[in-house]
């Protein structure tokens, strides 16, 4: 019996940026599809693929799809597919997603540092680990599962909201006797701040809970972590979570 060939470091992680990207493309796909809306079965016939298969491709799973199908797509949603190889990589090879890394790594160390369990890229789904929340953090004390979303920029903001409650839910059905609690972590720049302030009631609609008590929570293992959803700011220059402080929403 032939032994299997082990897989290169390069090989493992070219699969996993694989699969971010279509589940980023295929989320693109289906926003693109509803704004212009156009309905499944007639996109598909346009771009010469089943429903099924476009279906499929919406939910993540277009990681065989032919490059001709996604600049199809790209063409008929008016969203012309963009592909280019990065610049030549030195001698340090910073990950494309560093700066996402980096607010993970952070809460990792955070949840060892407040006595709980971190996982990264823990799956809400463990049948489906391409459906997973970008860390986990197990809060046995409080009998919580926090789901710990990090922003690094933003593309979609309609499309991440869904994408956290789904997660939530999942989450919640599989770990049944635990609470599950979510949060957003956001990188600190002037471009999210602006994004954030240009959407004030949305945010607040979508992220009810305190934002101090959520910074308390992570930073202190005997805090509590609130019920609702929540926002906290992670700023690079110090290393540190702040308050997400919301907007004056006039009545």
């Amino acid at each position: 019996m032939a032994s299997r060939v082990r897989r290169t470091d390069d090989e493992v992680a070219g699969q996993v940026e694989a699969t971010r990207l279509v589940a980023t493309l295929g989320q693109q796909v289906r926003s693109a599809r509803r704004m212009a809306r156009v309905t499944l079965r007639a996109l598909a016939k346009r771009v010469g693929i089943s429903a099924a298969r476009l279906s499929e491709i919406e939910r993540g799973s277009g990681g065989g799809a032919p490059i001709a199908t996604w600049v199809a797509l790209g063409i008929a949603l008016g969203r012309p597919l963009a592909i280019s190889l990065s610049k030549a990589l030195g001698e340090t090879r910073a990950p494309a997603d560093a700066g996402h890394l980096e607010i993970q790594e952070y809460l990792l160390a955070l949840a060892t540092v407040t006595g709980r369990h971190g996982t990264f890229e823990l799956p809400t789904r463990p049948s489906d680990p391409m459906r997973s929340a970008d860390v986990g953090i197990r809060d046995i004390r409080n009998r919580c599962r926090i789901l710990a979303e990090c922003w690094n920029t933003f593309g979609d903001l309609g499309a991440a909201v869904r994408a956290t409650h789904r997660k939530a839910a999942e989450a919640a059905a599989t770990w049944p006797a635990e609470r599950v609690a979510t949060v957003w972590i956001v990188r600190a720049t002037a471009a999210n701040r602006e994004i954030m302030a240009r959407y004030p009631h949305i945010l607040a609609a979508a992220f009810p809970g305190s934002s101090r008590r959520w910074v308390q929570a992570l930073t202190n293992g005997a805090v509590q972590p609130p019920d609702e959803p929540g926002i906290a700011w992670f700023d690079p220059a110090t290393g540190r979570l702040t308050e997400h402080r919301r907007a004056t929403i006039a009545a």
